[in-house]
């Protein structure tokens, strides 16, 4: 009955809180979203395929902050840049990324380009706190016997990852926190790790 209760005040507490923060933060979704048409005249959102709960794929929102070319570029920088593909291959992202725009820099410095995932949150495909959403190729290779813990829960567009470090945390720490958080969590820690976000966000702690 317990895990029942605690699962339902989970998902009233990310529907209540995520349908009253859209529109409160629409007036910055829109002007992101004018900066980001008017730099390029790009696509607005981008969409890319993260493992949710139960092992099933689901589109990530993010507003876009690369270039519209950014796989071509990105296989020319990685086959010009050795250091770059290891780096890549070891993290599946570049601290120095070519691919990057000017407004995407600002965006990913404080983290408004993860603001569209509210929208997952609302479809159900997402919490407000929870593992990291990753790609298939991260979960086959680096969580191992810990698939079953993030495969047990919907991923979070915050979480131990994100206040404990983040781009600064080498891989293995951020599977251990993922599974820490699993096993050990409760709504109460749910809205610690929400305030604590709010710091790590404002200093732009650990981002890239």
């Amino acid at each position: 009955m317990g895990n029942k209760l605690d699962a339902f005040l989970k998902i009233l507490f990310d529907y209540t809180l995520t349908a009253v923060g859209t529109v409160v933060i629409s007036p910055l979704l829109f002007y992101i979203a004018y900066r980001i048409t008017k730099e390029d005249h790009g696509p607005i959102f981008f969409a890319h395929i993260r493992i949710g709960k139960d092992g099933k794929p689901f589109p990530c929102y993010k507003f876009r902050s690369m270039v519209v070319n950014n796989k071509e570029m990105l296989e020319k920088h990685l086959a010009e840049n050795p250091e770059a593909r290891a780096e890549w291959e070891r993290e599946f992202k570049l601290k120095n990324d070519p691919r990057i725009t000017p407004i995407g820099q600002v965006l990913r410095k404080s983290s408004l380009d993860e603001l569209p995932q509210i929208f997952n949150v609302l479809k159900g495909e997402m919490s407000l706190v929870g593992p990291r959403p990753v790609v298939q190729e991260e979960l086959d290779k680096y969580y191992g016997e810990a698939v079953k813990e993030y495969c047990s829960v919907k991923p979070g567009i915050t979480g131990l990852w994100q206040v404990s470090g983040r781009s600064d945390v080498d891989y293995p720490e951020r599977v251990a926190m993922d599974v820490e958080y699993v096993r050990t969590r409760n709504l109460w820690k749910d809205i610690v790790i929400l305030y604590k976000t709010f710091d790590v966000v404002l200093n732009k702690k650990g981002a890239y």
